[in-house]
Parts: structure tokens; sequence; C-alpha cells
């Protein structure tokens, strides 16, 4: 089933699966930020201060698209595929983290979106939605590589499907490094209750600024309650198949990064309850240092998919 509702004056388009008990819900005037995941009723994605707060603020809540990077980048102005970016010229600038690097793309809240196709199926439906990079003069001279974005949302059944693309529209390839940051929370469940399977192998290793040094280890994370543990690590992803895992208080939600996202990151503060699995199409930084960089080819569009299954 496909509807609306209106959440701080904006208005969400909402994808249903009756038989599921759930309900996702997009805003195409804000990002086409994922504002709403309910399940029985009950919220299971991240506040964070909420959908207005988002826009009038562009922190991130729900499940945000983070575009053309994810997390943060170490310089405001290089040089990538032969053109220069400078985010200094960027409108409206992007956000800084608490070193002063920009953090999570140009494109959080952003208007522009055209929603392209909805349709709608016994078991849910699907959202399609499209945002023309190069049509905004703010965005393409920071960011000089004309392109679009597409982005697909899918719910059938108990499962949440979002795909995304990036198509080159000019004659010369797009660095991809986008990703998404999905805060999950499991209400009426204390947060160290929280059983978490993290099923990596591989973490990236880090610098004080939070930037991958290019060095990598083996790693484990022990599949517990989340107790006191905290996280905001960078990995790379698990074997197709295998499952990220948030469970407690009766619900089950598995996070299963399907193709196009070949890293991770997990973030789990102690000052707010929520854990946020990140999809990522290459590592933090990657458009300043090459490292992992995905490219969209003029005649080859990057296309990538995750999912979230929430079961009783």
């Amino acid at each position: 089933m496909i509807g609306e509702r209106t959440i701080d004056a904006l208005v969400a388009l909402t994808l249903e699966s009756p038989d599921a008990d759930l309900e996702a819900a997009f805003v195409p005037n804000a990002g086409m930020v994922g504002c709403s995941l309910r399940h029985r009723g009950e919220e299971l994605l991240g506040q964070r201060g909420g959908l207005a707060r988002y826009v009038a603020e562009r922190s991130t809540m729900g499940i945000p698209l983070l575009h053309p990077w994810a997390n943060r980048l170490g310089s405001r102005r290089f040089e990538v595929l032969g053109r220069e970016v400078n985010l200094d010229l960027a409108e409206p600038p992007p956000s800084a983290d608490p070193n002063g690097l920009p953090i999570h793309g140009l494109l959080s809240a952003a208007r522009g979106w055209q929603v392209t196709r909805s349709a709608a199926s016994d078991d849910g439906g699907t959202i399609a939605a499209r945002f023309d990079f190069a049509a905004h003069e703010g965005l393409l001279r920071a960011f000089p590589f004309p392109h679009e974005i597409g982005l697909e949302a899918t719910l059938t059944g108990s499962t949440l499907r979002i795909s995304t693309s990036v198509a080159a529209t000019g004659d010369a390839a797009v660095p991809v490094a986008f990703g998404f940051h999905p805060y999950f929370q499991l209400p009426g469940e204390d947060r160290a209750e929280w059983e978490v399977e993290l099923p990596v192998t591989e973490r990236l290793l880090l610098d004080e600024r939070m930037l991958p040094t290019g060095e990598r280890a083996p790693t484990s994370v022990a599949s517990a309650p989340l107790g006191s543990r905290t996280f905001d690590d960078a990995y790379t992803s698990p074997p197709a198949g295998e499952r990220f895992v948030v469970a407690g208080g009766g619900r089950r939600i598995e996070v299963d990064f399907e193709s196009g996202y070949p890293i991770a990151q997990i973030y789990a503060p102690a000052d707010d309850g929520v854990i946020a699995i990140e999809p990522m199409t290459a590592p933090a930084n990657a458009l300043v240092t090459g490292d992992g960089l995905a490219i969209a080819e003029p005649d080859s569009p990057y296309s990538a998919a995750f999912s979230v299954r929430v079961d009783a």
C-alpha cells in the first residue's frame, strides 16, 4: 500500500505492509530521507531531534543519504579524476565534524528530488525518485561532475530494500563515495540489552581525525548484548549473505548489504540510544585519497542496494 502523511509540516510518502505490520516513510522535499520505519506502530529509526531539525540544521536522523561522500573528508579542496573539488564553493556548505572536517556530503535535506514512480502491491509497494545534481549550480560548482542519482525504496512484506544509482549525465566519469546512515533503535528495550551481531573480520585503521590510514587489521566483534560497548569504527563488509543484527524486546532487525557496499561503518555512542549500521560505497576520505574509490563511467551507472528486515 502507498499513502502519505504529514511529519513536521512536510509530506512523507509511505509504504505499508499490512501483513507484516510495517510502514516506511520517505520525504522527497528533505533529501528523500527515510524518516520513519514503524513496526506495530512503534518507531525503529532513531529520530535524533526529528525531521524539522534535520531540515533546519542538517543533523542526521532516520535513514539519510550521504552524497557525494559518506562520513568525513580530510580536505575541503582537492583533485579527483582530473577535476578540482572545492567545497568552499558549495551552496549550501557542508556540515563540519568537531575537527572542522566536511562531513555527510552535500545533499542533507536537499530539495529537488522528483518522484518518478509509485506502485502499490498486496504486501507493500515501491517509490522511486531522481535528483539531477547538475541542475543545482551551488552543488555543481563545488563538485563538478554532472550526474543523476536514482533512489528506489521497496517494501515487500517484512523487508525494506533501498537501491541507489549514480549515472553520469556528461562526458566525464563520476567518482562514487556515497553511503547511508541508518540509525536503529529498539523501543521499550534498554540499550545495554540489545543483542548485536556484527559479522566483520577486517577493520580499517583510523587516525586521530577518524580518517582511514590505509592500513587494515583482522578483527572480530563478539555477538552479545551491546552493554556499555561503543562503536565509531570502519570495517570491510561481511561476505554476501551475512547480515548485521540488532535484536531485543521481541524484535529482530537484520541489515543486508546486498551489493555495491564494500565498507561498513558502525556507530553506537554512549550518549544516544541508537546504533547506526552504515553501508558505504567507499572508505571515508576516498574522494581525497582515491583509496577504494568507486567510479560511474558515462556509459555504466554505479548501483548499490541494501535491505532491512524486521521480524517479531
